[in-house]
Parts: structure tokens; sequence; C-alpha cells
């Protein structure tokens, strides 16, 4: 009778694992296939053959140029930069015990906004050009992202001082959060008032957001933080299953709950800060994709940090391919369309009202 009951147990377990396993593999591969149908999609449509072809370099060498150079980076920003602010999202709003809690509502964005905003006035960052592909660009990115990436971390390390020193409470966190955006918003928009029309131009040009401002460089940073940061949430996904319970559960399990959320918020808010500073402000995609996979798999932290990430790839992705291509030769901003699906979520949980 007991080993019944223990098969039947270890049965249904293991079915609950492949459940939540399939879904995230599924996730996976549509976004790999995504992936393939957005880089045949633009000026000069290519067939998922010839995408895989010139991926395998076995197309000619123009196709392999499109892929290879243009299209390939920019899907692979969007899949990084998808991930990152998706993970950094879901493990905010474990820490912070507040489903609303991303980057963007804790104010990093906004801290962000505000230091490529000084960089563009006062180190004269941004410029014009006569193309008719824009009439606005930033003539030093440099300068700009690392204004931008001190202004992001500048406000993670004030909510995390004030956290610390004070023994504030989650929920006090994300209102210091708004308050710091809040200020910073301030800031930018005082900037811009003593700005010429050229750099106010410029700093909303910023904002925007645009994936295709990534090269294999700035990749290669953006990967370097967020591979190390994602390994670190998945071996410590028991302690993040563990703080879902609550603090005094947790600590019944032997977790450090504050050097735990001190050091994931850290990390959280570094993914974010790097992603802004290379790419501008795209928004609630951290918000967006760990809420969907939570409706998906549940709240289980060993499936959710990993389906977050893959969900947040396949839905920057699939936003900047349907900004590149809705009104095509005109390319969208990708934040644009992020918000567009993140403001109705917000509400939405607001209307809804807080319940775990």
């Amino acid at each position: 009778m007991g080993e019944n009951v223990v098969a039947s147990v270890t049965a249904a377990y293991r079915g609950y694992a492949r459940r939540k396993t399939l879904v995230i593999a599924l996730v996976a591969l549509g976004t790999v296939a995504l992936a393939v149908v957005a880089m045949g999609l633009g000026s000069a449509g290519l067939s998922p053959l010839e995408v895989i072809r010139a991926l395998l370099g076995r197309a000619d060498p123009t196709v392999s140029r499109i892929v290879l150079h243009i299209r390939l980076p920019r899907v692979l920003a969007a899949l990084l930069a998808g991930a990152a602010l998706s993970l950094a999202g879901c493990v905010m709003q474990n820490l912070l015990v507040n489903p609303l809690a991303s980057d963007y509502t804790l104010g990093i964005s906004q801290g962000a906004a505000f230091g490529a905003a000084v960089a563009i006035v006062a180190f004269g960052a941004g410029s014009t050009q006569s193309t008719t592909v824009d009439a606005v660009w930033i003539n030093n990115p440099y300068v700009v992202t690392v204004f931008a990436f001190l202004g992001a971390i500048l406000t993670t390390l004030i909510v995390l001082g004030m956290a610390r020193a004070r023994g504030m409470t989650p929920e006090a966190m994300i209102l210091a959060g708004i308050a710091m955006g809040a200020l910073f918003s301030a800031g930018t928009i005082i900037t811009q008032y003593f700005a010429s029309d050229v750099q106010v131009a410029s700093i909303v040009f910023w904002t925007f957001g645009d994936l295709g401002r990534a090269s294999w460089k700035e990749l290669a940073i953006i990967a370097a933080v967020t591979l190390p940061v994602c390994a670190f949430f998945i071996l410590n996904r028991w302690s993040l299953n563990a703080m879902a319970a609550g603090d005094d559960t947790a600590r019944t399990l032997g977790v450090n709950v504050n050097r735990l959320r001190l050091a994931g918020m850290f990390l959280a808010s570094l993914l974010a800060a790097v992603c802004v500073a290379f790419l501008g402000i795209i928004a609630f995609v951290g918000l967006v994709a760990p809420h969907l996979m939570r409706r998906l798999i549940g709240g289980d932290y060993r499936y959710l940090v990993p389906g977050s990430a893959v969900a947040g790839a396949f839905l920057l992705l699939a936003s900047d391919t349907v900004g590149r291509n809705i009104i095509a030769p005109v390319v969208l901003p990708v934040g644009a369309i992020t918000s567009f699906m993140g403001a109705p979520l917000f509400i939405y949980l607001l209307v809804r009202g807080y319940r775990r």
C-alpha cells in the first residue's frame, strides 16, 4: 500500500515537472522559429531556408552580409535584452513581494534617461545629419552609454542604500523607486529646458529604445553580464521559492533573507542597467513576460526563472519584428510597442489589486 502511494506521488511529480518543462521548451522553439522568420523580413525579403543557409555559411555573399552583419545582431540584441529584462522583473517581483516591481517601476530606466540627457547636453553628444534615414543621431554613443549606466546604477544604489539604512519594507522600496523615478524624470525635463532644439531631439531619440544600436561589442558586454547573473538566480531557485512563501518561512529554511534580497536586487538592477544603457528605454518587458509565464507554469521559481528569460526573449523579438514591419519602411521604436502591451497589464494588476 505504502509503495503504491509513493509510486503515485512520484508519477504525479514527474508529470508536473514534465508539463512545465514542455511549456518552456515550446516557447524556446517558438523563439528560435521567430528569430529565423525575423531575419528574413525587411526590404530585402529572404526565405527561412536562405536565412539558415546564410547562418551556416552556405549562402551567396550578398545574402550573408544582410543576415550576418545587419539582421543577426539586431535579433541577438532582442533575445539577450528580452531575457535580461524579464529575468530582472521576475526576481524583483519575488524579492520585493510585489507583482508591480520592474526596472521601470523602480525608477532605473528614468535614472538612465537622466544620465543620457546630461551627456547629450553637457558633453554635446547629440547632433544632426542630413540623410533621409535619421534626422537626429547620437554622435558620441559611448559617452551617452556610460552616463546612462551611471544614472541607472545610481538609482539602484540609492534605493538599496535607503532600504539597508532604514530597514525599509519591500513595499516601501517600491515607493522609494517610484519617487526616484519621478525625481529623475523632473531632472530630465529641467535638462531639456536648458537644451537646444537639436539636443532636445537627441534626448527624445535616445529614450525611444532601439535594438539596432547594438554592435557585436555591445552584445558581448550584455551577454557577459546576463549569463552569469542568470546562472546565479538558477542556482538560488530554491531560496527564491522559500522567499515566495514569506520572510519568516525563508529564515526557517535557512535562507539569509536580507543578504539574498540585497544581492538579488543589485544583480537584477545591473541586468536592467546594462540593457537600458546600450539600447535605450524598453518598458514593461520585465512586467509582462514573468506574469505571462506565471499563467502558464505557475510560481515555482525552479521553472519560472528560465521560463521568464525565454518568454522575455520571445516577447521583445516579436515586438521588434512588429515595429520593423507593420508600416515598413518606417521602423517604429520597440519601446513604444512594448509599452502598448505592458500598460494595459499594469492597469489590470492595479485594478485587480495585490494578490500573490
